[in-house]
């Protein structure tokens, strides 16, 4: 019997195939893959195991950590309140927030946040990763910060605090903490089982993550006033730590949302779909056509690869991202493999996500399997 469950169209047989390879032949612990077309899923399976024992199957409901697909998230958040006439991209950060004026901030705009442009990609040190889970002290923190290069002029990825900057914003207009807001405004209304801080109640469906062996590294090899190094070893982090109580109950809108393949879908198809589901508008063609005003194009001066940011998502970069197609696509993935495209071409979604992680921050050889037996179906059936 396979360990392969749920559903799938006939055209994407290469699909289901692709996965059932990568689960029974242990390449994939855990995992869920889906596709939505037009806001329906036409492909929504998972397969392996919740944990490293092998103890747990991985069910349906199965969520874990997707790390920064939940940026795609807080954006959604952002693009809502754009749509209800809450909120300017082009607006300074300061309209919203004044003390992000302090240091030299005046002038950042929203979109400077959503595309990684601001120059605020991290805190300054000393600064361990518990210091984040108080979001509001977090905020604080890169409120007094001065910028450490000049906003706008290049991307620099905004790792860990892209969440406490855009939750900042988002609380001062709504007066709801981030993942209260994407709770009673998106997953709820959408029936979509991903959280931002998770409750309690939700631990025992949380899958086991398996972190990639890595080589020993001497951090101090590294220039420690260099962007890559404030920006991902301030604080570093710890996979250990993220299967703590303390790390899944934070609102960590940058790495911290639980989900899975078809709850990630189900929402980022808010996208594909043209900002409508389930028979009620939330984004008007004109709010997503702010996803593909293009803010930067080069090396990105946290991760050093090279990357296209719109507004709230990655554009396709073939070189970085080699299986994202071209169009009017946008997309984005999480440390270890996790992944997410739209595709509006097309009104196509696509996620997965999965427990065992690979080593590299964007992508992984199981993700681009899918993608690649995805897109291919997708362009061959237009």
């Amino acid at each position: 019997m396979s360990s392969v469950a749920g559903l799938c169209a006939d055209e994407f047989a290469p699909l289901r195939a692709a996965f059932t390879e990568q689960v029974e032949s242990g390449a994939e612990l855990g995992a869920s893959l889906c596709v939505m077309v037009d806001g329906e899923p036409v492909v929504d399976l998972w397969g392996g195991w919740a944990d490293p024992d092998k103890t747990r199957r991985w069910a349906p409901d199965t969520l874990v950590n997707t790390f920064s697909i939940t940026k795609t998230m807080v954006a959604l958040c952002a693009l809502l309140l754009v749509d209800r006439g809450e909120l300017d991209v082009h607006q300074k950060v300061s309209h919203y927030w004044p003390e992000f004026a302090a240091n030299g901030k005046a002038d950042i705009e929203v979109r400077h946040l959503l595309s990684h442009t601001s120059g605020v990609s991290g805190w300054e040190a000393p600064i361990v990763l518990s210091d984040i889970y108080d979001t509001e002290a977090a905020e604080a923190r890169l409120a007094a910060q001065a910028p450490w290069w000049e906003p706008g002029t290049a991307s620099g990825y905004h790792a860990m605090n892209y969440g406490h900057l855009l939750g900042a914003v988002i609380r001062r207009i709504t007066g709801r903490p981030l993942g209260v807001f994407f709770a009673e405004e998106l997953a709820g209304p959408l029936g979509a089982d991903f959280h931002i801080g998770t409750d309690a109640d939700h631990f025992d469906r949380i899958a086991t993550l398996v972190p990639p062996d890595l080589p020993e590294f001497d951090q101090s090899l590294l220039p420690q006033d260099s962007i890559m190094f404030k920006t991902l070893f301030q604080p570093l982090l710890d996979f250990a730590e993220v299967g703590s109580p303390a790390w899944r109950s934070a609102e960590l809108g940058g790495m911290g949302g639980h989900g899975n393949a078809r709850s990630i879908a189900r929402l980022q198809s808010l996208i594909s779909s043209g900002g409508e589901l389930g028979g009620r508008k939330f984004l008007s063609d004109k709010t997503i056509d702010l996803i593909f005003e293009p803010q930067s194009d080069g090396v990105d001066l946290a991760i050093m690869l090279p990357l296209r940011f719109g507004i709230g998502y990655g554009l396709p970069q073939a070189q970085t991202a080699p299986q994202v197609p071209d169009g009017r696509v946008c997309w984005w993935a999480g440390i270890g493999g996790a992944f997410v495209v739209n595709d509006l071409d097309h009104r196509v979604t696509f996620a997965y996500a999965m427990n065992r992680m690979e080593a590299g921050l964007i992508g992984s050889p199981r993700a681009d399997a899918y993608l690649k037996a995805t897109f291919d179906t997708v362009r061959g059936r237009a």
